[in-house]
């Protein structure tokens, strides 16, 4: 993330490569947790700070090429906790990342006068309850930043699948 916007605000992709991958940090033992009752790979949820969890973050949007970087248009990006589901939705619902906007691809003539930015949420505690190792954590959240920006771009879930980058 730059070091001009403090944690929680938007983290807006630049278009630049990090001149390093996120540095390797010792695992951090295991505790145990209800998640290892509950069916989860042993050892989950893995811990990891808010401040790694935003370079992890940061260093996937690093990942996406400068053209487009570039080419995004009218775009923030949020790290969240958890998804909090909506009324009328299923309360167990868990998401990784959340998409909300109108995608390039659907925006018109009319669509710039006064529309707020697309919003595109990392949930980090539903990444961290299916990753038991830091490396896990670092490639899923790159998987959910690109899927979310790929939403962004207009491509669908069914398309993203296809993908692999389901």
């Amino acid at each position: 993330m730059p070091a001009n916007l403090p944690p929680g605000l938007p983290i807006v992709p630049d278009g630049d490569r990090p001149s390093s991958p996120l540095p390797s940090l010792p695992a951090r033992e295991a505790v145990h947790s209800p998640a290892e009752d509950s069916g989860l790979p042993h050892g989950a949820p893995f811990e990891m700070s808010p401040e790694e969890f935003e370079a992890a973050v940061s260093d996937a949007l690093q990942l996406i090429p400068p053209k487009a970087a570039s080419a995004m248009d009218n775009v923030a990006i949020f790290i969240e906790d958890d998804y909090t589901p909506q009324p009328g939705e299923d309360p167990d619902t868990v998401l990784l990342g959340l998409y909300e906007g109108v995608p390039l691809t659907e925006r018109d003539s009319w669509w710039e006068a006064g529309s707020l930015p697309d919003r595109i949420t990392i949930f980090r505690q539903p990444i961290l309850d299916i990753c038991t190792t830091r490396e896990e954590v670092i490639d899923e959240v790159a998987i959910t930043v690109v899927h979310e920006i790929a939403h962004h771009f207009g491509i669908d879930d069914d398309r993203l699948h296809e993908l692999g980058w389901g």
